[in-house]
């Protein structure tokens, strides 16, 4: 389940154009350095809730965009932090996984919003529904680079309680 950063973007004002990056500095807790998010300026930074440090999307659903709804969204229009390729980020909810140097957590799905639509100005609300991301928190930080591969890892201490398990069985 491996899968590399296409594209990498901040947003340094909320509701400002994102600007894309060959590289970032993940901050635990906080988000990517110059992103919105990490000042606390974005546009939802004051609602409460997990996930918000760090935004996914995948590649492979913007070419569908594309080519199911002559829809094109390019990688500092779809609002995402990262832009991923070659796996499925649904399934990394509840799940850590690496992105170069940096350790993630996949919360919630990031679902598309009617704030989502006013900024890029396209019908994209209806289309992404359940497909639009991943929001993560940074659980150890560490620089990203377009590039990168993206890992799946097992949280810590599970291999050890796996042994336990199957010397008991």
């Amino acid at each position: 389940m491996d899968g590399i950063v296409e594209f990498l973007a901040v947003g340094p004002a909320a509701g400002g154009a994102m600007e894309l990056r060959d590289s970032a500095l993940a901050v635990a807790g906080q988000g990517l350095q110059c992103d919105r998010y990490a000042n606390g300026t974005g546009f939802f930074s004051d609602t409460p809730g997990d996930g918000r440090d760090l935004t996914l999307t995948e590649g492979e659903v913007l070419d569908a965009l594309q080519t199911e709804h002559r829809i094109a969204l390019g990688p500092a229009e779809h609002r995402r932090n990262i832009t991923t390729r070659g796996l499925r980020l649904n399934d990394l909810v509840g799940k850590r996984f690496k992105l170069g140097e940096a350790l993630f957590e996949g919360v919630r799905l990031c679902e598309p919003c009617e704030h989502l639509v006013e900024l890029c100005g396209r019908p994209v609300l209806q289309p992404l529904v359940r497909r639009a991301g991943l929001r993560a928190n940074i659980l150890a930080g560490g620089v990203i680079h377009v590039g990168d591969r993206i890992v799946e890892v097992e949280p810590e201490g599970a291999s050890t309680r796996m042994r336990a398990n199957e010397s008991r069985g």
